[in-house]
């Protein structure tokens, strides 16, 4: 078992633990029209982890944006988690939104969380038991966690601006290749795709076969032929979502680094006026 990530027989063999809260974090719907055959279905005991209502800067004028510790403390706490937890995070289309909880909760100082590798898929084919969402109890004692954010996890629009001409680190952009390299569209209709000068490109679909990460001499593989690995790694995305895909595959195979441009293409094409006319 890697430290970052659990298997499916690993979570139907622990799925009991007192100290062990588990976490779905599956969406709806993603921006970019994914959708799960599975969203009716849940792992027992499991509780609903929804970034999109309760775990976003919803006063932000960018999406999926951190949120404010303190509704982060609140949303947990009401979930009961404590600070003592054990927490395992997965979603219903394999690895697509369980990285970005993964990440948040470091971001907030909780070291103890772990993604499900495969997610709901990988439990349902190996025939583990779920249940409707429907009939999950999702009223908990309240627990006692606190959020203890690192800042320097969180890189700023100036900072990503100013490494573009110092190359203090690396940024590496989890969109496809197409819309790295600006020849397909970006799902935001009124932003035009490209990229951030000296980053590079690594796909978060690349990481992952049958909606689990590849192997760690894989991964490695990946990331060896891309990165030097006396690189410090920034990661984005369009959004900040699969951004903590390749985040968590460096962290798995490679080498350590949580540093997040939250913004990501987002808030770069809007500040540097790469929108559409008469958008």
């Amino acid at each position: 078992m890697e430290k970052e990530i659990v298997s499916v027989e690993w979570l139907n063999n622990n799925q009991n633990r007192k100290d062990l809260i588990i976490l779905d974090v599956s969406p709806k719907q993603t921006f970019t029209d994914k959708s799960s055959s599975f969203n009716q279905l849940c792992i027992q005991n499991s509780r609903r982890f929804n970034i999109k209502e309760h775990f976003i800067n919803k006063e932000s004028e960018f999406p999926n944006t951190v949120p404010f510790a303190s509704q982060f403390e609140k949303g947990c706490q009401e979930l009961g988690i404590n600070q003592a937890s054990e927490i395992v995070v997965y979603d219903n289309l394999g690895i697509y939104t369980s990285p970005r909880a993964w990440w948040l909760f470091k971001f907030m100082g909780h070291e103890k969380v772990k993604v499900l590798n495969g997610g709901l898929p990988e439990w349902v084919d190996k025939g583990f038991e779920t249940i409707k969402i429907s009939e999950t109890d999702q009223t908990f004692k309240l627990g006692d966690f606190t959020s203890k954010i690192n800042r320097e996890l969180v890189l700023s629009y100036d900072e990503i601006m100013m490494n573009i001409s110092s190359n203090d680190f690396l940024v590496i952009d989890a969109r496809s290749e197409g819309r790295f390299n600006g020849i397909a569209d970006e799902p935001r209709k009124n932003l035009k795709s490209g990229n951030i000068p000296n980053s590079i490109n690594i796909p978060y679909q690349s990481l992952l076969e049958n909606g689990k990460f590849k192997s760690k001499e894989q991964l490695a593989a990946i990331f060896n032929e891309r990165v030097n690995n006396q690189a410090q790694l920034v990661y984005s995305c369009g959004s900040g979502t699969t951004a903590c895909i390749v985040m968590l595959a460096s962290e798995i195979a490679f080498q350590k680094g949580r540093y997040l441009y939250d913004g990501s293409w987002t808030e770069f094409a809007i500040r540097n006026g790469l929108v559409k006319a008469g958008e």
